[in-house]
């Protein structure tokens, strides 16, 4: 038994190693919320609530909807009640983004005080999840990511996918806007690294239909050979999304669409994608997302984990998820997660826990996510 006595906010900003450029913003910083949740044994699990555009959240809104409507429901609480807990947040107002903090950070609590890896805890706690992932003694777990290529010009695409290819990444992520030619700058970048690279496209709602399908078409025509493009047109609209994969050969995959079960269910009435990407930010932690990954998976679509700008601590519980569905086992996870968000960081936001190694995210043995504090924290010990 481990009952919960403290939840901590830690606001934190991070450099970016270069700009993140998207079709709707450019990054310099990561922006986040770190929430470290104790119980009464010493032990600590740790969540993230990413701050962006994307998910909708300032910092201001994520610190107080922690502090002042989520801590009240998971203080006093013990981690032999996680679904109890995580099911009442999922049902609640808050903030997706600051749902996820706590949400993971009561998994990692959990998983931790089970003495399993958090990968290994989310495969015996949710059953519907395993396919051939992650057994409950699973040690260091490894999952390959793509990496993501913010928007740029044909050369400067070009030369950066040749520099991710030496650095050994197989799949890259090519964010397109609507200006330009999009077919001239993936050609540019397929004549880079060759036939043997995956290529993504992710368009961040950019197009309207026919120009994503001109589009598309375009780069079908060109040789291409994209594996899938990502949410070409605006979220939410079924029949123009449900039209772009009706006119191209390229599978088509949802994103910023997607965040709760409801929209699941509204994709697959309109028929409107071949994949998911599934993110924790957009479902509000673990145990949503489970249930996407789960649903989506029985309905017959491609599911792939995905992550916002975000540190080792959010991408680590959805690389865990990945891992206990055996998602890098099944297209399009077998080509890579989407979850170098971490590789984007100049410094790390907490000592241990998930790692990078070249274009693989390692999962240590350790129980939960293995993570021992805050980094500054750490470098002040030292």
């Amino acid at each position: 038994m481990a009952r919960v006595i403290r939840v901590c906010v830690h606001p934190v900003s991070l450099p970016l190693v270069r700009s993140f450029t998207t079709a709707v913003r450019t990054a310099d910083s990561l922006e986040t919320v770190l929430v470290e949740i104790g119980d009464d044994g010493g032990r600590s699990g740790w969540g993230e609530a990413p701050i962006s555009l994307v998910t909708g959240t300032t910092t201001s809104e994520a610190v107080s909807a922690v502090e002042n409507v989520l801590a009240p429901v998971v203080l006093g609480t013990d981690t032999a009640q996680l679904q109890q807990t995580v099911q009442v947040l999922a049902a609640g107002s808050a903030p997706a983004a600051a749902r996820m903090a706590v949400d993971c950070a009561l998994h990692d609590l959990a998983a931790t005080a089970a003495g399993l890896p958090l990968a290994g805890f989310l495969a015996r706690t949710y059953p519907r999840l395993p396919a051939g992932g992650a057994g409950e003694a699973a040690g260091e777990v490894r999952l390959r990511t793509d990496m993501t290529l913010s928007v740029a010009d044909a050369p400067s695409l070009a030369a950066a996918a040749r520099g991710y290819a030496a650095d050994g990444f197989r799949c890259l992520k090519i964010k397109l806007n609507a200006d330009g030619d999009p077919v001239e700058r993936l050609r540019a970048v397929r004549d880079a690294v060759g036939p043997g690279m995956v290529l993504r496209v992710d368009a961040n709602q950019a197009f309207s239909p026919a120009a994503a399908i001109a589009a598309i078409r375009g780069m079908e025509l060109a040789g291409v050979d994209l594996e899938l493009v990502e949410q070409p047109v605006a979220a939410g609209d079924w029949a123009a999304l449900a039209a772009v994969r009706a006119g191209v050969r390229t599978p088509v995959m949802a994103d910023e669409s997607v965040w709760t079960l409801a929209d699941l269910e509204s994709l697959l009435a309109a028929g409107a994608a071949d994949h998911v990407n599934v993110k924790l930010a957009k479902a509000g932690g673990l145990y949503p997302a489970v249930q996407l990954v789960c649903r989506a998976r029985e309905a017959g679509l491609g599911v792939l984990v995905g992550c916002m700008l975000e540190s080792t601590v959010g991408v680590g519980a959805a690389a865990a998820m990945a891992a206990a569905a055996g998602l890098d086992r099944a297209v399009p996870g077998s080509s890579g997660q989407d979850l170098d968000g971490g590789l984007w960081l100049r410094n790390a936001a907490v000592a241990g826990g998930p790692a990078y190694t070249g274009s693989e995210i390692v999962l240590s043995g350790l129980p939960g996510l293995g993570i021992r504090g805050l980094a500054a924290a750490e470098a002040v010990r030292s």
